[in-house]
């Protein structure tokens, strides 16, 4: 294992200023999106949408990452550049989604999940690394009620996204290990933050176990929220607390980087809460982003699946880039959000 390869590929995935750009949406999940703005989802038009994305000007000063898909890290540009490569020129670092979706968890409560995709995963890496892939990613998921999730899906979980980080290690790929605690339901913030820490326990007692070498990692998770239909909504503010008091517990400071997952949050909330989060000061980790819709949702509006409007949807995405890059620095603001 290149331990000092690892650790410099994530420490500039989380270069001050900088974070990730989720482009690993599966099949399902873009055709939501383009669902939204009524646009069929084929290869041609996924390449094409990535292909905005890609090739917006100046999005490396704001981004340093962008994990991909299956098919996307296999595409190219409309001018023949392989999207990785085309991203490694911009200094941009390709990474990849390995893992094949969460499954119910046999012998368990309905809802709870396993996410599958270590069968194979050794031979799948070798070749992301050949295809350009510098890192990769796995998410697990944990439901929250008054009982869940059960100490059974948090311990199957943190043991496969080890094994997943373990194999990745070994294939000179940086593992990010995505534990997402979800926050749908009605549950308080201090239940989430319970929770929350319950699973990162677990998780680097495994990757403790199983020897990965932290420096060379990087932790994708929930902030902690209250639940989307509780009645009584944290502020950004106790939510940056929160969070920041929970990870200092429970995340070693050997961890390059934080990237946090904008779930169901808006665009506008996933930006302010990390923006709070920066402005209580240096932690022992970076404190970063790995925003999918985030980021996107207000391209997909501008774009529509118009050649014409190719342009102002580029404009859309450098802009909601650069805010979440000052947010990097608890500089942004909300009047920012109007300055496009």
């Amino acid at each position: 294992m290149d331990t000092e390869k690892l650790a410099k590929t994530a420490k500039a995935i989380v270069a001050p200023g900088k974070g990730i750009l989720a482009a690993d949406e599966s099949g399902g999940t873009i055709k939501k999106r383009f669902d939204t703005i009524d646009v069929e989802s084929t290869e041609a038009n996924r390449r094409a949408y990535r292909d905005l994305l890609f090739t917006t000007e100046g999005i490396q000063d704001h981004i340093s990452g962008v994990i991909l898909f299956d098919e996307t890290i296999r595409q190219s540009s409309a001018d023949g550049t392989p999207f990785p490569k085309l991203l490694a020129g911009k200094g941009i670092i390709p990474g990849i989604k390995v893992d094949t979706g969460a499954k119910q968890l046999a012998l368990a409560e309905k809802g709870e999940t396993v996410t599958e995709g270590l069968d194979g995963l050794r031979e799948r890496l070798a070749e992301y690394a050949e295809l350009g892939a510098g890192f990769a990613k796995w998410r697990a998921t944990y439901t929250i009620t008054d009982a869940l999730p059960s100490r059974y899906a948090i311990e199957v979980n943190a043991h496969a996204l080890a094994r997943y980080a373990a194999l990745s290690q070994e294939a000179g790929i940086v593992p990010i290990v995505e534990p997402e605690v979800l926050m749908e339901g009605d549950h308080t913030i201090e239940r989430s933050d319970d929770v929350t820490a319950a699973v990162l326990e677990a998780l680097y007692h495994q990757l403790f176990e199983q020897r990965i070498f932290l420096e060379g990692s990087l932790l994708k998770p929930n902030m902690v929220l209250s639940g989307y239909q509780c009645t009584k909504q944290a502020s950004d503010a106790e939510i940056a607390e929160h969070t920041v008091r929970n990870f200092r517990w429970n995340v070693p400071a050997a961890v390059p980087g934080i990237v946090f997952l904008s779930g169901g949050q808006t665009d506008e909330q996933a930006t302010a809460r990390l923006n709070e989060m920066n402005k209580l000061g240096p932690q022992p980790w970076e404190l970063s982003f790995s925003y999918g819709r985030a980021l996107q949702a207000p391209t997909l509006k501008a774009w529509q699946g118009q050649e014409s409007k190719v342009g102002a949807a580029q404009a859309a995405f450098a802009h909601r880039a650069k805010l979440n890059g000052a947010a990097r620095y608890g500089k942004y603001t909300a009047d920012m959000e109007n300055a496009a």
